[in-house]
């Protein structure tokens, strides 16, 4: 054989044996593969793993919101003037008749037989007693009923809520400003407002301690009849400063001061022209 046989030969050989060696590997890789699988646990679906709907369909039922929600109705109902239809839950109810009068204790179907044959409501009255007390009307009381309520409601004095201004100044201020102060203070007390004024005390060592004091009395001075303390003076701030609430009088204590003072000083007709009496505030 000559050489070039020779070299046909080899190169034959090493093919092979790389054909040989791509086929193992190929089948040792794919042989991994499906013993992994095989081996590996089973993973959910992803359908499987999504969650059922049943468990959101329970979800409001507990509810805390939900829940003071209807608290908040039923309480409202129990408590409203209508009528309750046949939705009677005490098994025997005390009674009275369109007119006023006391059929005594009945049992509820007794209550709705006699609503149907004679055309009436069932509305509460008592419901704290023992039994629940109701009454049978015709629509048109439930209805004059309801407007008469509304109007009493309309009625009720409804209480105005008491504002608070508040103003700071020193002990040194002059005699201008503090009767300017004063004006501001007299406005406020006018239109029912709480005044807080905070004295700041001066720096000088030879300010008497009443001076602030003497300030608040001077003030009120100029309102006789019309105001007085809420919270009476009072250091605060370690003693650099002192704090008092001023307060309109209310009608009785107006009346009664008037009494006392013999001259209506602050009478509605003084406070509309703007004249205080003997306040000693100037009036721009």
């Amino acid at each position: 054989m000559g050489s070039s046989g020779r070299m046909a030969a080899l190169f034959l050989k090493r093919l092979t044996l790389q054909i040989t060696k791509t086929e193992n590997n190929c089948i040792r890789s794919c042989w991994g593969k499906y013993v992994v699988q095989k081996m590996a646990p089973a993973q959910p679906s992803p359908i499987a793993s999504a969650p059922r709907p049943s468990c959101l369909t329970y979800a409001k039922a507990f509810s805390t919101e939900d829940t003071r929600d209807e608290q908040k109705k039923k309480k409202k109902d129990d408590t409203a003037f209508s009528n309750i239809g046949r939705k009677i839950s005490e098994r025997i109810i005390h009674v009275l008749d369109e007119q006023g009068n006391d059929l005594g204790h009945m049992h509820r179907a007794t209550v709705i037989r006699l609503m149907d044959e004679r055309d009436l409501r069932l509305v509460r009255r008592d419901p704290g007693a023992e039994p629940p007390k109701y009454q049978l009307l015709t629509g048109a009381q439930i209805h004059h009923e309801r407007l008469r309520l509304r109007e009493l409601e309309k009625a009720k004095p409804r209480p105005r809520p008491t504002l608070t201004k508040e103003l700071t100044f020193s002990s040194n201020i002059g005699q201008r400003d503090l009767d300017t102060k004063t004006k501001q203070i007299q406005q406020w007390i006018e239109k029912n407002y709480r005044v807080q004024i905070t004295v700041k005390k001066g720096k000088s060592a030879e300010e008497p301690e009443s001076k602030t004091e003497d300030i608040f009395n001077q003030i009120l001075q100029t309102m006789p009849g019309r105001a007085t303390f809420s919270s009476k003076p009072q250091p605060i701030r370690g003693g650099k400063a002192v704090m008092c609430v001023l307060r309109p009088l209310s009608r009785k204590e107006e009346t009664v001061s008037t009494a006392a003072q013999g001259a209506p000083r602050g009478d509605p007709l003084n406070r509309e022209t703007g004249n205080d009496g003997e306040s000693g505030v100037p009036h721009q």
